[in-house]
């Protein structure tokens, strides 16, 4: 074995083989793969080998696609068989409401080149014999949907990746990893040391226990999972006879099971309610081509639903029952990227769907380690959405609520309990008597509207019980004042003598002067955008960001890894350690003058201006600035002052018939306003010209700040999208993201996010289409819940269009 490699891949399953095989591919051949015992201990090779592209995300969407499309190149590199069956399938809908959810599915593979329709529960019975069509209202037949054999699939990657120059040790166990002076991780084994610039931690089950060596609490555990194989069933062998195929995979979401056909017979497998964690705290290092006592009672109540739907299943014997374990992470997605604050440390686990997933997410890290970029949207997968609130408890809680609700609808407006409340800020008691319904951002609990009492969320893929009150809410904002908690942005100080300089380089706007506000883009190398933030001058080489809450972690991880080595700055964030109120609407000086100690004139104190002041008691940092789009004031304080702040203005604010408003609200307003949001509109696969934000980006200034040759080409050429505003005449339901969007009856485009904008009484969606149209008024459609509605596009905001509430000409 070698002492020195550019990478150390560490876990020999199938998403480890997949990370060292792109790599070689991508010319780093020095790379190397650590595999304690043999390739696919662990969770690989009892895998059911399914696959399939669709997906909720419709960025994991790409990289499944990617993955299934994969298996015949490596196939033919190493010349050894995957197992490959693509079968075609059907996913089936009990319900109307998975029906509604189903119809999303298909309605995304239109602009991501997936290949899915929707058929009737007759054509799924053709397709499918052994299911029931009466217990089903529904259906979509997918074409890209098979299965594979687990072992072979894996020994491709890793037959090819050592074609390509790559090496493998088997029987070689990893015991410690230890950074050194100079920044490279010594890898130490049983069979001696390597030194690596890189490591990716691919341990599947032992994920955990590699990431501890370096100090690190990772997000995953790992789940008892049982499926049955039956004996040679009669009416296989007649699908089999009478297509000359194999019978088409299935997954029945109401009755929460995936079933494929095994060679006589049939697999079935479920994601029962009742479910057990395995490991909890430590996984055993002498653990591996082992399998897990079955518990048929456990799945019982699943493989009944399953009788009653696919009956031939009735008369069929049960040759045997697998169970295994494989990991989760909290929301089900894997954990992929670098670690914050250790540079060099990769993370390639939770892929619990990896072999739909594993080759994208192998192409990704690849990119990211030898490019610096994933070179795709990988947000759902990015290790950098947890933060140290994610503990091992936290951990256990959310992924036995995400697998026992794996095949589970989450309508748009549904916030799942399970580690909840976790994270509050001082008035969280205030806002709940206040008749708040919360959600969790960040391990945040955030107001997202205030119900009245006896109201309560009712969820749906259509307008709830939320939408009158909502709609109170907004309004109140635009005809006097109201009031939200702003605690769940991201809040960073950032200070020393070079300070604004480095902010100079890596954000894209031009550096405000002291007391003063701008909004700030941040780029990749590439000119994609990275952040989208306030930044504010507090003078004396101090500045205040503001952004996505969410993306805390992730911009963090980006700060420190372009921070100057001299120490001349320092980026904290803030945390809970600064909390915040907002204050909008025509009436919001009138209240903020009463208690503040600062001329608040537009004069004195004009849009976009920042400074601290007294409000009653209290110390605070106040700006003017406002996401509802109106005349409004974003207020920061220390965590001890919140609860005065909020009861002053709240009774100040009784003269004016002050309203709370939450983030439901907010959303409603922003989007009348036409201001994006991270995650949706602002994502590191746009353009700042693409995503209109172009006016902010200074190509004048003198810094050469990171993404700026790019940004510049990018000008000058136009991009090839453009974010638009549409209004469309909805009925009963408003997009959420990613509908397609259509224009002369085609699929141009993808809609990010919407909503209804309550103030302007109009359904608005936000999305992307090609500059060439993005000026046509006319011609365009958006598909919602399987329908075509017709749709205008907006040249101008419909608030406030030359933005003159917000900065006080009215």
């Amino acid at each position: 074995m070698k002492s020195h490699a550019q990478v150390v891949v560490i876990g020999g399953g199938v998403v480890g083989c997949s990370v060292l095989y792109h790599l070689a591919k991508f010319g780093m051949k020095d790379s190397v793969l650590l595999e304690r015992s043999e390739l696919t201990s662990g969770s690989t090779w009892h895998a059911a080998g399914g696959m399939h592209t669709i997906n909720g995300d419709p960025n994991v969407a790409k990289l499944q696609k990617y993955t299934i499309e994969l298996y015949r190149e490596i196939e033919a590199l190493s010349e050894q068989s995957t197992g490959l069956h693509m079968t075609g399938g059907v996913m089936l809908a009990a319900t109307e409401a998975r029906f509604d959810w189903i119809k999303g599915l298909v309605a995304k593979g239109r602009y991501l080149g997936i290949e899915a329709e929707i058929i009737t529960p007759e054509e799924a019975h053709q397709d499918m014999p052994l299911l029931d069509p009466k217990r089903f209202v529904g259906a979509m037949r997918t074409v890209v949907d098979g299965h594979l054999d687990p072992s072979g699939t894996t020994h491709a990657y890793a037959k090819s990746a050592r074609k390509l120059g790559a090496e493998i040790h088997r029987h070689t166990k990893v015991e410690d990893i230890v950074r050194q002076p100079d920044g490279q991780w010594l890898v130490v084994t049983d069979k001696g040391n390597i030194l690596a610039q890189h490591v990716v931690n691919a341990g599947g089950l032992w994920a955990r226990e590699v990431g501890r060596m370096v100090g690190l609490e990772l997000p995953v555990l790992a789940m008892e999972h049982m499926y049955l194989i039956t004996e040679d069933m009669p009416e296989v062998a007649e699908v089999n006879r009478t297509t000359g195929k194999e019978v088409v995979h299935a997954v029945d979401f109401d009755g929460e099971l995936y079933l494929r056909q095994e060679r006589g017979g049939m697999l079935m497998g479920t994601y029962e309610k009742a479910c057990v964690p395995w490991s909890e705290k430590r996984t055993p290092w002498d653990f591996g081509h082992e399998l897990l006592e079955p518990d048929i009672d456990r799945i019982a109540p699943s493989l009944e639903v399953g009788f009653q739907h696919f009956p031939a299943f009735q008369n069929a014997g049960i040759k045997q029952i697998i169970n295994g374990p494989f990991t989760f992470a909290p929301d089900g997605n894997p954990l992929v990227g670098p670690v914050r604050g250790l540079p060099g440390f990769w993370c390639a686990c939770g892929v619990m769907a990896g072999f739909s997933q594993g080759g994208g997410v192998g192409l990704a890290l690849a990119n990211w380690i030898i490019e610096g970029d994933p070179g795709f949207d990988v947000w759902a997968m990015d290790v950098g959405r947890y933060g140290d609130w994610a503990t091992l408890k936290y951990t256990n809680a959310k992924v036995r609520e995400n697998y026992s609700r794996r095949f589970s609808i989450k309508f748009p407006n549904e916030e799942l309990t399970a580690a909840r409340p976790l994270r509050t800020t001082p008035i969280y008691d205030k806002l709940k008597e206040s008749g708040a319904q919360f959600g969790a951002a960040y391990g945040l609990e955030v107001p997202l509207w205030f119900a009245p009492k006896g109201v309560k969320d009712s969820f749906s893929w259509r307008r709830s019980s939320d939408f009158e009150q909502v709609g109170k809410e907004a309004r109140a904002v635009r005809s006097s004042v109201g009031l939200s908690e702003i605690s769940g942005f991201a809040k960073y100080s950032v200070t020393g003598t070079g300070a604004r300089a480095w902010l100079d380089g890596i954000l894209a706007c031009r550096i405000p002067d002291q007391g003063r506000m701008t909004l700030a883009p941040m780029l990749k190398h590439d000119g994609k955008l990275i952040g989208d933030f306030t930044l504010a001058n507090l003078g004396e080489d101090a500045f205040f960001i503001a952004g996505s809450g969410i993306a805390e972690e992730y911009h963090m991880r980006w700060f420190e890894e372009h921070l100057p080595g001299d120490g001349s700055v320092t980026v904290k964030a803030e945390g809970l350690g600064l909390v915040g109120l907002a204050l909008a609407g025509p009436k919001s000086r009138d209240l903020l003058a009463r208690l503040a100690d600062h001329d608040l004139s537009d004069q004195a104190f004009p849009f976009m201006a920042i400074s601290w002041m007294d409000i009653g008691m209290a110390p605070a940092l106040v700006g003017r600035v406002s996401y509802t789009g109106d005349l409004g004031y974003e207020i920061w304080c220390r965590p001890e002052y919140q609860r005065y702040l909020f009861d002053v203005l709240m009774d100040a604010g009784a003269a004016h018939s002050i309203a709370l408003f939450g983030s439901r609200a907010l959303n409603a307003l922003r989007l009348e306003k036409g201001f994006g949001s991270w995650a949706r509109e602002y994502r590191p696969i746009y353009g700042p010209y693409e995503a209109g934000l172009g006016r902010f980006v200074s190509l004048t200034k003198n810094a050469d700040f990171i993404g700026k040759a790019a940004a510049t080409k990018e000008k000058q050429q136009g991009g090839k999208l453009r974010l638009c505003s549409f209004i469309l005449a909805a009925k009963d339901a408003d997009v959420i993201g990613d509908e397609p969007i259509w224009f002369r009856g085609e699929v141009k485009g993808w809609v990010t996010s919407g909503g209804y904008a309550h103030a302007s009484g109009k359904s608005v969606a936000m999305g992307y289409v090609p500059r060439e149209i993005a000026g046509e008024a006319e011609g365009w459609e958006i598909e919602l819940l399987g329908e075509r509605l017709s749709a205008r596009l907006l040249s101008e905001p419909l608030f406030d269009p030359k933005g003159e509430r917000m900065r006080g000409a009215i």
